[in-house]
């Protein structure tokens, strides 16, 4: 008889995996970071995802019997991955599952900048009638800058391009000079990956650069962007807005400058939140990589230890 192999899954995704996973697979559902961490020593396969990462950690590093670490994350910078490629496990992320979710909340924020939404929305509170639209751009015949051209990006552009938008994209598998030419886009959209290339990458110098009226919007890690100096930009007016689905911290303490700036559109971090939509998604690629997984093929998603995606 063939020895089975111990999965350590999420009970989240029980009612989408229970009667369809593998016989070899001997399966443990954790609920919660104490089912999690006590289930965590004899998963061979784990699905360790949790909102707050503390506990992931902790489980990783008691899982030492682990094979394969599964996430529906799509960035798991997070995770020690120089360790896990010393162990010889193979993880995958969530590349993709989510990207069409991410561009929509890009495309709306981007959208709600343009007609000055939060305007609308304060005005109906306040049982007002506006005569005219408080804001006046449009995003037809701008011009946007894409870095990364992962899932993501190519998402975000193919939304961009149904409003007319030009779109330009620039990654490391589409080299260019983007930074000298920063300021002629009047949208600046990251969707890039965490790394240490990606790190500060919009600094003082590159805001510097963009055009008065240009808008900085970020899907990708708060990290890539300087956040002092995104600060004292919008709070001279020297770009005209920033779209932030990440800060640093998160969630942002009461008191933080970014708050106070009308300027400073924050959506914090919902993007990327799992939709049972998204959770199908995540669900169908397990089971397709546990067939993968069993006949010693490369999975799915699988990520690049070295390049952290």
């Amino acid at each position: 008889m063939e020895a089975l192999t111990v999965g350590v899954l999420p009970a989240s995704v029980r009612p989408l995996l229970e009667g369809r996973l593998p016989r070899w697979l001997d399966v443990h559902w954790w609920d919660d970071a104490g089912a999690l961490a006590r289930l965590a020593p004899q998963a061979e396969i784990g699905w360790f995802d949790m909102h707050q990462k503390p506990p992931v950690l902790r489980a990783v590093e008691r899982a030492g019997a682990l094979r394969w670490l599964n996430s529906s994350y799509a960035g798991v910078d997070w995770l020690p991955l120089g360790d896990l490629e010393r162990r010889g496990v193979t993880v995958t992320c969530g590349s993709g599952l989510t990207a069409g979710q991410v561009a929509e909340f890009a495309v709306m924020a981007m959208l709600a900048v343009a007609k000055d939404y939060p305007a609308v929305v304060r005005a109906q509170d306040l049982r007002e009638w506006l005569d005219a639209a408080p804001g006046t751009r449009d995003l037809a015949g701008s011009r946007a800058l894409i870095l990364g051209y992962g899932a993501i990006g190519q998402c975000i552009e193919r939304a961009l391009t149904g409003f007319g938008v030009e779109v330009v994209a620039a990654s490391s598998h589409r080299p260019r000079n983007w930074r000298s030419e920063i300021g002629r886009f009047d949208w600046i959209v990251l969707a890039v990956p965490g790394t240490p290339e990606t790190r500060g990458m919009i600094g003082a110098a590159e805001l510097a650069g963009m055009k008065p009226d240009a808008v900085l919007v970020n899907f990708a890690r708060a990290d890539c962007v300087d956040q002092r100096a995104l600060i004292a930009a919008l709070g001279e007016r020297r770009i005209a807005a920033a779209i932030l689905d990440l800060t640093d911290p998160e969630p942002l303490p009461p008191d933080h400058p970014l708050w106070a700036l009308g300027n400073a559109h924050i959506t914090m971090h919902l993007s990327g939140i799992p939709t049972p939509a998204s959770q199908a998604r995540a669900a169908e690629r397990f089971l397709r990589n546990c067939a993968r997984f069993h006949a010693g093929q490369a999975l799915e998603a699988q990520v690049d230890l070295a390049k952290g995606y």
